[in-house]
């Protein structure tokens, strides 16, 4: 079973997954960290994230783990490695590749059905997890986003809107895994939401459904 949380970038999703899934007692699945695992893996070998065939090849031919807060390639934890700026770039770019996508999906869905998750991306109630029982979509000001991915990177805050924007457009427009919210979502803004709030929220509503 598991708890689909979906959003755009800085909206507040892997902050909130990891305090979810701790208050729950559920597993943390960042599935936006798999593709950060083939854009990484891309970029060492030498291959076009840009390519279809040379970024479903990578996808197919690494194995992906996860260990607490680490995430493995290959059992080597590159945690810090996928989250660089170069990284972030390239992930949007590898993840409109359907043969990348569904090498993922394949890999996020067997995890699941393997116990109780938090997975947090921007189709996991729309592709990976339609049937989720719970399906929480987060947003907030594309300037209250940008202001925090600087606050985490250290980058400039108008660079930072202006690649987001850029980015949130592809993700919206791309073909396979749309970012969009569920018919049957939950849409939570947290511009002025402190993060125990909305793990709070999003935990009763967990309870009230008699999920946890």
């Amino acid at each position: 079973m598991v708890i689909a949380i979906d959003g755009p970038a800085g909206a507040g999703k892997s902050s909130v997954a990891r305090g979810l899934a701790g208050a729950l007692g559920f597993t943390y699945l960042d599935s936006g960290a798999m593709y950060r695992c083939v854009a990484f893996t891309c970029l060492e070998w030498g291959a076009d994230p840009e390519q279809s065939g040379e970024a479903t090849s990578t996808a197919m031919s690494i194995e992906i783990s996860f260990e607490g807060e680490e995430v493995l390639i290959d059992g080597v934890d590159v945690s810090e490695e996928i989250r660089s700026p170069e990284v972030t770039e390239a992930a949007s770019r590898v993840a409109i590749h359907p043969g990348v996508r569904e090498a993922m999906v394949t890999e996020q869905s067997r995890l699941i059905e393997s116990g109780n998750y938090v997975a947090e991306g921007r189709d996991i109630g729309t592709v990976v997890s339609p049937g989720s029982p719970l399906k929480i979509f987060l947003t907030a000001s594309p300037e209250v986003r940008a202001k925090r991915r600087a606050e985490q990177t250290g980058g400039d805050e108008r660079d930072i809107l202006v690649a987001q924007m850029e980015r949130d457009k592809r993700d919206s427009d791309r073909e396979h895994g749309a970012l969009k919210t569920a018919d049957d979502s939950v849409e939570i803004d947290t511009s002025d939401l402190a993060l125990d709030e909305v793990v709070t929220k999003v935990a009763d509503l967990a309870r009230e459904r008699g999920l946890a």
